[in-house]
């Protein structure tokens, strides 16, 4: 395989590559950007739901390439078109103060709602109204960690592929299935039809998360509600849930911030299910 030339900053490929900084042209498109060595590694492992790679392009520093040979040997493998580009056209391209070299043009890859209740999930995640993008790909990635099955943004919370999002789940954007734009109403009345117990997160709930650890009322399928950073969850989405649930403050801080709080609820209800999930 021969080496790949340097890309013209000029070419239309950057061209469009660049517009995808913007929501319009991702949606139109369905395409996006992730940035760096571990994003991009996951993305050229990935592959739909169709089975079609999901990354399309990748676009390297000499260095990089040079450095990064396993990921750029990967995306050669996946199919996608591998372009050399100087660092001024990185630099252009990227949407971080300082770029690693990497940058590969992905293929959506959320799933149908639909799927995610068919496949009887234990342990949801859903983004009912997060608005912030860092904070977005932050609860993805602790519920990555927190071994859920899924995670739903409703229509009411920040684009899944928004750059900051995507940088910020630090690859676990491409580790487990995603649903985007579902009306929080739909969320919790599929979830609760498949069996799953709703959950809502929020400071001022009325339960609290050491009370139902020590009820043993957590050891089944259950979807974490997470609301806005700066205001919570509305009324009429807290009277959607079969709980609202307030993570205890045991010490001075007057509260936590969403991607904690929603660490501690994710990790509570997957210790509490560890005896079932691993039985069964």
């Amino acid at each position: 395989m021969g080496t790949p030339e340097l890309i013209s900053p000029r070419s239309p490929r950057v061209a469009a590559a660049r517009r995808l900084a913007r929501r319009n042209f991702r949606g139109k498109e369905r395409r996006f950007i992730a940035e760096g060595p571990q994003a991009v590694r996951e993305a050229a492992g990935h592959r739909g739901s169709d089975g079609e790679p999901t990354l399309l392009e990748l676009f390297a520093t000499v260095e990089a390439a040079e450095r990064y040979t396993d990921i750029v040997d990967a995306a050669h493998a996946a199919g996608a078109r591998v372009h050399l580009a100087d660092g001024d056209t990185l630099a252009e391209m990227s949407q971080t103060v300082t770029p690693q070299g990497l940058i590969g043009v992905c293929r959506f890859l959320d799933s149908p709602f639909e799927s995610i209740l068919a496949a009887k999930p234990t342990l949801v995640a859903v983004l009912a109204h997060v608005r912030d993008p860092g904070n977005a790909g932050t609860v993805l990635r602790c519920a990555d960690a927190a071994g859920a099955d899924a995670v739903v943004l409703t229509d009411a919370s920040v684009d899944l592929y928004n750059p900051k999002s995507v940088r910020a789940s630090v690859g676990s954007l491409f580790h487990l299935p995603v649903a985007v734009g579902v009306p929080v109403e739909q969320a919790v009345r599929g979830l609760r039809d498949a069996g799953v117990r709703i959950l809502a997160a929020d400071g001022a709930g009325d339960d609290d998360l050491d009370d139902e650890l020590d009820a043993g009322t957590m050891g089944g399928p259950t979807a974490w509600v997470f609301g806005n950073e700066a205001w919570g969850l509305p009324e009429e989405t807290r009277a959607l849930a079969d709980a609202v649930v307030r993570v205890p403050i045991h010490g001075k801080a007057e509260s936590l911030n969403l991607a904690t709080a929603a660490a501690v609820c994710l990790y509570a209800s997957a210790r509490a299910q560890r005896p079932r999930r691993t039985s069964g």
